[in-house]
Protein backbone atom coordinates (compact mmCIF):
# COMPACT_ATOMS: atom_id res chain seq x y z
CA UNK A 1 0.00 0.00 0.00
CA UNK A 2 1.34 3.64 -0.97
CA UNK A 3 1.71 6.03 1.80
CA UNK A 4 -0.12 9.25 1.18
CA UNK A 5 2.04 12.64 0.30
CA UNK A 6 0.87 15.60 1.54
CA UNK A 7 1.47 18.58 -0.52
CA UNK A 8 1.92 21.98 1.68
CA UNK A 9 -1.03 24.48 0.31
CA UNK A 10 0.46 27.99 -0.55
CA UNK A 11 -2.04 30.86 -0.35
CA UNK A 12 -3.14 32.17 -3.57
CA UNK A 13 -0.98 34.94 -4.99
CA UNK A 14 -2.44 38.47 -4.77
CA UNK A 15 -0.82 39.23 -8.13
CA UNK A 16 1.02 41.51 -6.47
CA UNK A 17 5.37 41.56 -6.47
CA UNK A 18 6.48 41.92 -2.99
CA UNK A 19 9.72 43.44 -3.99
CA UNK A 20 11.85 45.28 -1.43
CA UNK A 21 14.89 47.20 -1.83
CA UNK A 22 17.79 48.45 0.43
CA UNK A 23 17.93 51.88 1.47
CA UNK A 24 21.16 52.37 -0.49
CA UNK A 25 19.42 51.18 -3.74
CA UNK A 26 17.72 54.61 -4.02
CA UNK A 27 20.28 56.94 -1.85
CA UNK A 28 23.11 55.83 -4.11
CA UNK A 29 21.79 56.83 -7.17
CA UNK A 30 20.44 59.66 -5.84
CA UNK A 31 23.89 60.98 -4.07
CA UNK A 32 25.19 60.42 -7.89
CA UNK A 33 22.26 62.38 -9.49
CA UNK A 34 23.02 65.48 -7.05
CA UNK A 35 26.41 65.24 -7.76
CA UNK A 36 26.51 65.55 -11.12
CA UNK A 37 23.91 68.26 -10.96
CA UNK A 38 26.03 70.52 -8.62
CA UNK A 39 28.81 69.86 -11.23
CA UNK A 40 27.13 70.97 -14.11
CA UNK A 41 25.72 74.28 -11.88
CA UNK A 42 28.94 75.00 -10.65
CA UNK A 43 31.07 74.97 -13.95
CA UNK A 44 33.69 77.93 -12.92
CA UNK A 45 35.29 75.23 -10.21
CA UNK A 46 36.14 73.30 -14.21
CA UNK A 47 39.72 73.18 -14.56
CA UNK A 48 40.93 72.15 -18.38
CA UNK A 49 43.35 69.53 -18.68
CA UNK A 50 46.74 70.63 -19.37
CA UNK A 51 47.73 69.41 -22.47
CA UNK A 52 50.60 67.37 -22.84
CA UNK A 53 54.08 68.05 -25.30
CA UNK A 54 53.77 64.62 -26.89
CA UNK A 55 50.84 64.48 -27.80
CA UNK A 56 50.95 67.79 -29.70
CA UNK A 57 53.76 66.57 -31.38
CA UNK A 58 51.97 63.21 -32.55
CA UNK A 59 48.84 65.41 -34.14
CA UNK A 60 51.11 67.79 -35.93
CA UNK A 61 52.90 64.98 -37.18
CA UNK A 62 49.90 63.13 -38.09
CA UNK A 63 48.48 66.47 -39.64
CA UNK A 64 51.86 66.91 -41.96
CA UNK A 65 51.47 63.31 -43.10
CA UNK A 66 47.71 63.15 -44.38
CA UNK A 67 48.71 66.78 -45.67
CA UNK A 68 51.28 65.24 -47.61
Amino acid sequence: MSARTHTPHRPASTGRADTRLPWWALALPALAFVTLLLLILNPSEAQAAPTEPGISLLLERVQQLVTR
